[in-house]
């Protein structure tokens, strides 16, 4: 079996994985981290999270969880998430990083750290990681005759904007189309003048429970092509995180994305 442990195992996303983890047999949860000071610190999973069986307590003590782990799943925050993984490279253990929002640098010192053995994606939902292959495919093919914009949709809880998912669309589609300058607008108001050649809109819209929605329109001079994900359930993004943690746990050394572990050719 695979000793998992989970980062932020009280929040929406690591509730999500724990009760998908605890039903699949290829896992043993020996795990569940909070921040210090969270009121679930010290009591039983049972107890902190009614309706899932009590494998084990929730921690406060990332460096004694993740040393009894296989592989650690982690969708909390940046600064926390920087300190699990330079622990588990330390510890030798894998893990998976669904977190967004890092500044450049803490996203290339994870890029970088030698010995580290991990799976990083802003999404980890299967569906959107096909999208990123469609969306590529359709900015390689549509020229700059077409303009681009991304919209994004999430719950009024949500830390960051533009999305990580969002961010990476945008990054997908420049790759695709290296001939054509382009910039980030994020919003426009007043008298902005004409769209300008290259721009690419990145809109954030934040309400309600809304799970997270993401559309790429490729828009041209009498049509216009869609490409849409709507996520109905974070199950979509856990069952991704597990798969990408079982596979993990069998590859050497490496910083990984899901279109790896998906086996998807760019």
């Amino acid at each position: 079996m695979i000793k998992l442990a989970i980062a932020g195992v009280c929040g929406r996303m690591g509730s999500a994985i724990l009760k998908l983890a605890l039903s699949d047999p290829e896992f043993d949860v020996v795990g569940g981290l909070e921040r210090k000071g969270h009121p679930m610190v010290g009591k039983r999973l049972d107890v902190a999270l009614p309706g899932v069986p009590a494998t084990c307590n929730v921690s406060d003590d990332p460096a004694r969880v993740i040393e009894l782990a296989d592989v650690i799943v982690d969708f909390t925050e940046p600064a926390s998430t920087l300190e699990h993984f330079r622990l588990a490279v330390a510890s030798r253990k894998a893990m998976v990083i669904g977190t967004t929002g890092f500044p450049q640098n803490a996203f290339q010192e994870i890029s970088r750290m030698a010995g580290a053995r991990v799976v990083i994606s802003p999404n980890m939902s299967i569906g959107v990681n096909l999208m990123f292959d469609l969306v590529r495919r359709a900015a390689s093919a549509l020229t700059a005759d077409y303009d681009v914009e991304i919209l994004e949709l999430h719950h009024k809880w949500k830390k960051d904007a533009p999305s990580g998912t969002a961010v990476r669309l945008r990054h997908v589609i420049e790759a695709a189309r290296p001939a054509t300058p382009s910039f980030q607008v994020s919003g426009r108001d007043g008298m902005v003048g004409e769209r300008k050649p290259g721009e690419i809109g990145v809109l954030a819209v934040r309400g309600g429970d809304i799970v997270g929605e993401h559309t790429v329109f490729f828009v041209g001079l009498g049509e216009r092509l869609e490409i849409t994900h709507r996520a109905a359930s974070r199950d979509n993004f856990s069952r991704g995180a597990l798969l990408a943690a079982k596979w993990l746990t069998r590859q050497p050394p490496g910083v990984y994305d899901m279109k790896d572990v998906l086996g998807l050719v760019q």
